[in-house]
């Protein structure tokens, strides 16, 4: 608030030094390259000190001597140059600052969608590994079962061959003995 008003004080002497000394070319064309910093909206809050620093500068021109004129010229001109840089480093501060922000911003989003995109792979590799699980669970049923089936299938037919078996171990001994009748009938009907 001070710095705004002792700026306005000091235009407010450089515009009637100006007016009081003539027309000063030099000074009038210093003083609109700091008013154009001051109206150009990027630049009109920027470098506030070295915009003041120049308006003193003027100022000290406004009122300077003959003999003095000269160096009051110079530095008047080098204060506005730097007001200028100053004000023009600010801003680009400013906009290097902005893209900074967005650069930022830009890599948090990137960021975001490649955690989706890890977590949406991760999700998909697990429901395929479930997939193989679940395919790997049905060919051990699978397996188990054909193996029980194969097993029953054995043990049915181990019983019907031992069945079997038996059966022929019993035609064979009443064949034997069949045999051995006969032969005995045999011997009775031999004379």
């Amino acid at each position: 608030m001070r710095l705004s008003i002792l700026t306005l004080a000091l235009t407010m002497v450089v515009s009637t030094a100006w007016a009081q000394s003539g027309n000063d070319i030099d000074a009038a064309a210093l003083q609109q390259r700091l008013q154009a910093i001051d109206a150009d909206a990027g630049t009109a809050g920027a470098a506030a000190y070295e915009r003041l620093q120049a308006r003193q500068a003027l100022a000290a021109l406004a009122t300077a001597r003959s003999s003095q004129r000269a160096s009051a010229l110079q530095i008047a001109q080098w204060r506005v140059e730097t007001a200028e840089v100053a004000a023009q480093t600010e801003v680009a501060r400013r906009g290097l600052g902005e893209l900074e922000r967005e650069r930022a911003q830009l890599l948090v989003e990137a960021s975001q969608q490649d955690a989706v995109r890890a977590r949406q792979e991760a999700e998909r590799l697990r429901i395929q590994a479930q997939i193989q699980a679940e395919e790997a669970a049905r060919l051990r049923l699978a397996a188990e079962e054909e193996l029980a089936a194969r097993q029953q299938a054995e043990t049915v037919l181990q019983g019907v061959a031992s069945g079997e078996a038996a059966k022929l171990r019993a035609a064979r001994q009443r064949e034997a003995e069949l045999k051995r009748r006969e032969a005995e009938l045999l011997k009775s009907l031999e004379p």
